[in-house]
Parts: structure tokens; sequence; C-alpha cells
């Protein structure tokens, strides 16, 4: 078994690492931006595709993943995991669906509420406190989710179905198709940028270079969200105008169980 992942603030990352330590302890996790990806499908007969879900749809840069790698998923058991802010609708299923065309089994899916990571907008903002009881209450689904399938064979199919299907399309994916059709030109540098690199170094689409002492964006934005929230000067945006919280997953690491 591998874990292949795209994760902007460390979400996605945390719950697939969970999952696969209680599941298969020896698996292997990439993310999915490293030249190993590829050759890890080939190399494995059962994978756990991990992804954040954006406007109940997958990323951009995810869908290329699966179709440039089509002739390797034939024949694969493929478990689909997605992380949300709030709402996912079918954001499994939007991965799975794709993926049958090209042969794979889809085994199961899980979809998981996790501290929001789009940190220039308002929007679903919480508390540190609420964040960690949320890691607390996803990382307790995971568990449960890993047993089920350690005694019992039996996978969630969260997102799969028709009718997840449905609030998926009509929930938010037909609203907001534009935002999410292709890669986003919509990355914005303000006049904060002190051309540190961190963006640079950090964005899984290599979208963002250093030009005259200043990141510029070649307009292959996967909205993974690492450079808003990576920036130490809150100099990037993509949604919204303004960063609001670096909202990287560390801070949310959770405390023990008994002191929640």
């Amino acid at each position: 078994m591998v874990g292949i992942y795209l994760s902007g603030t460390g979400n996605t990352k945390h719950c697939l690492e969970r999952f696969l330590s209680l599941l298969d302890p020896g698996a292997e996790l990439i993310a999915i931006e490293s030249s190993a990806a590829s050759a890890a499908i080939g190399g494995n007969d059962e994978i756990v595709l991990a992804y954040p879900t954006q406007f109940s749809n997958i990323p951009y840069m995810v869908r290329d993943f699966i179709r440039n790698n089509g002739d390797a998923w034939k024949g694969k058991k493929v478990f689909c995991m997605t992380t949300m802010g709030l709402f996912s609708g079918d954001g499994t299923g939007c991965a799975a669906r794709l993926l049958k065309k090209y042969g794979a089994s889809v085994s199961g899916g899980l979809q998981l509420l996790m501290p929001d990571a789009v940190c220039d907008s308002k929007l679903l903002k919480k508390s540190v406190e609420e964040n960690k009881r949320i890691v607390a209450a996803a990382d307790r689904r995971l568990e449960k989710a890993a047993e089920e399938i350690r005694s019992e064979g039996k996978y969630p199919r969260e997102g799969l179905g028709f009718a997840a299907h449905l609030a998926g399309l009509f929930g938010q994916r037909l609203w907001f198709y534009g935002k999410t059709a292709d890669y986003c030109k919509k990355v914005k540098i303000s006049d904060d940028c002190v051309g540190c690199g961190s963006c640079v170094k950090n964005c899984p689409m290599e979208n963002l270079s250093i030009k005259d002492g200043k990141a510029v964006s070649a307009g292959r934005c996967t909205m993974c969200y690492r450079c808003v929230s990576q920036c130490p000067k809150k100099a990037v945006t993509i949604l919204g105008n303004r960063v609001y919280e670096q909202c990287r997953y560390e801070k949310y690491v959770p405390e023990p169980a008994d002191k929640l």
C-alpha cells in the first residue's frame, strides 16, 4: 500500500499519515508533485489518494495527475480521502469517477472536516482551540475507519453515492465551477513581498518565480494555499485580498485526548 497526497497547509498529509499508521504502518507517503508519485502507482496494487476538496471538486492538479497516469490505474485498488473546511458533497466521488474510467477499482471514500485552509478569507475562521477539537474529531474518525477496515474489511463509502453526487453538484460545483475548471490565474502578490523565495520553494506546480526581487505567478496555481500560508509577510493572496490567519496545520497539532 502507498499513500499519494496533495496537501497545502498540512491537513491532508496529517490525515493520510494518521490513517496509514493505523492501517499499514509500513506504507509510504509520497507527495503528488514528487517524481516518485507516478512510479508508485505501478509499484503498488493498493493506493490511498488524498487531497483537499475545493468547492465540492478536486484540485486541477489532482485531475491532471490521474489523467497523466491513465494507463497505470488499470486493476489498481484505490481509496479516496478528502479534507474539507465545511462541505464536500462528493469530493471523493469526483476522483472516483475519473479513476474508474481508467480501470481502477475504488474501494471506498472518506471525507474529513479539518481546519479551514483558505486563509485570505474570514469565512469559516475559528479559534485555535476550536481547530484542535476539529483535528481530534478527525483523528477519531480515522481510527474508527481503520479499525473497521482491519477487523471487518468494511470500507467507508463517503461521497461516492448518487445522493452525494447531487449534493456536491447542486450544493457548490455548478455555482463555483469556474474556480476549479482549470488552473487558477488569480494569485496576487502585494508590495509587501520581499522576494524571500518561500512561495517559490513551496509551490507544487512550480508556478512562482522571483523576478526583479518580487514573486510573480505564471498562471498555473492549483489553489493549495501553501504560498499564502507560508509567506512571512502575508504578501500572497488568491481568493481574497488580505491574509487573516497563517493557516498552517502545525498551529493545530492536537493535545493528548485527556486534555481536550
